[in-house]
């Protein structure tokens, strides 16, 4: 009899240990696994090498291939201003980030406190993720042909956002215009701001590189 309880203790212990944690099904997948096939090619990087680097010569008169400007990368930021009350959410975000960029992002920490906005130093506020080569160009992809479409009253990007070396920089309300987020299971609705870093030399040259690859730019 009392052999049979403490069988029953035990199970309730175990069960209440396990209890709250999720269930994994099937094996988990290894970092080889999520590496793009061997000869894979970006559909976006294909289409620079054949149809934007001639146009861009035939545009600007470049005498070599290789004064061409190209996409150097792109940098991803989600500022999370809520943290404040909620280190959680910071952590929500990141997840998100991590699924929208497809790479683990930094979690941004404040560098001081500032006691007008109950900020502590080393608070964790953000989150932000470098995207370079494939990944980078598949992400260029989406933003273009899925993302964009979908923000709600969308004009067109500010074709003046440039900061006259080459770069621009855009800003997205609502980070669930991307379809790896699912509306349902997400807790709150953040920002995120989209830094893209050419190689190119003056603003005109980084305008029409993007316009190249089908940034909706206002006329």
């Amino acid at each position: 009899m009392a052999e049979a309880k403490t069988e029953k203790a035990g199970k309730a212990a175990k069960g209440a240990s396990t209890r709250g944690q999720a269930k994994v099904e099937g094996p988990l997948a290894s970092a080889d696994s999520l590496k793009a096939p061997a000869g894979y090619v970006a559909r976006l990087r294909k289409h620079y090498n054949e149809v934007v680097r001639p146009q861009m010569v035939k545009q600007f008169g470049y005498k070599n291939e290789l004064e061409v400007p190209r996409i150097e990368k792109i940098v991803l930021n989600m500022g999370v201003g809520e943290a404040v009350n909620d280190t959680k959410k910071v952590t929500n975000a990141a997840a998100d980030l991590a699924l929208i960029a497809g790479q683990k992002p930094v979690v941004t920490r404040a560098r001081k406190a500032i006691s007008t906005f109950k900020v502590r130093e080393n608070m964790p506020l953000g989150a932000k993720v470098t995207l370079r080569s494939t990944r980078m160009y598949e992400f260029m992809d989406r933003l273009v042909t899925i993302a964009l479409p979908r923000v709600r009253d969308f004009r067109g990007l500010n074709p003046k956002s440039f900061d006259g070396r080459g770069n621009y920089a855009m800003g997205i309300k609502e980070h669930i215009v991307f379809p790896e987020i699912d509306y349902d299971k997400t807790e709150s609705i953040v920002g995120m701001d989209i830094i893209v870093c050419t190689t190119a030399k003056t603003d005109d040259e980084a305008r029409a590189l993007l316009r190249a690859f089908n940034f909706p730019f206002r006329q």
